[in-house]
């Protein structure tokens, strides 16, 4: 099975799209931290789900957009896909500890775990890992970036307080 990329222009930087058949598997920055592995299958060709997944991306950052309509197909360990699910339940405009986030997928001792697998998801702003900040609401790290982190927190009127 063939994986699609494309690159998009967006405010906070060039984005990498990347999808199957099977969904989106990709959304990654610039200078990602943790890249997501491609090989021969790789080609940088159109696909449906990538004109979609520009589209909605498009519309998040008009501020048209508060939830995304994908089908995803993320590549990772049962526990990371488990972390990356609950990240998809975290509402627009809202944030969690990642003490918040390790209850929430029933291990509330493995925050930094929790932590690992939310830096390794490879699909920001989708699976919105930007809404996870410290239990005393600073802002920590992101793959994007600290100021990409705080523009989409303050895209979505979420910026802890001590941020403003």
């Amino acid at each position: 099975m063939s994986i699609h990329f494309t690159r998009i222009d967006t405010p906070i930087g060039p984005l990498l799209l990347a999808a199957s058949d099977a969904g989106m598997r990709a959304i990654e920055f610039r200078n990602a931290r943790h890249p997501v592995k491609r090989g021969d299958d790789w080609v940088e060709a159109p696909h449906p789900l990538l004109d979609r997944a520009r589209r909605q991306l498009e519309e998040y950052f008009e501020g048209k957009r508060r939830s995304f309509d994908l089908p995803l197909a993320p590549q990772g360990t049962p526990f990371q896909r488990q972390v990356w699910e609950a990240l998809a339940t975290i509402g627009y405009g809202k944030t969690l500890s990642y003490g918040q986030l390790a209850a929430r997928v029933g291990k509330p001792a493995a925050s930094r775990a929790v932590g690992a697998a939310n830096g390794r998801n490879p699909l920001p702003i989708v699976l919105p890992c930007h809404r996870v900040i410290g239990a005393n609401g600073a802002l920590t790290g992101f793959g994007g970036g600290l100021p990409t982190k705080e523009f989409l927190l303050r895209l979505e009127g979420s910026l802890p307080r001590q941020i403003l």
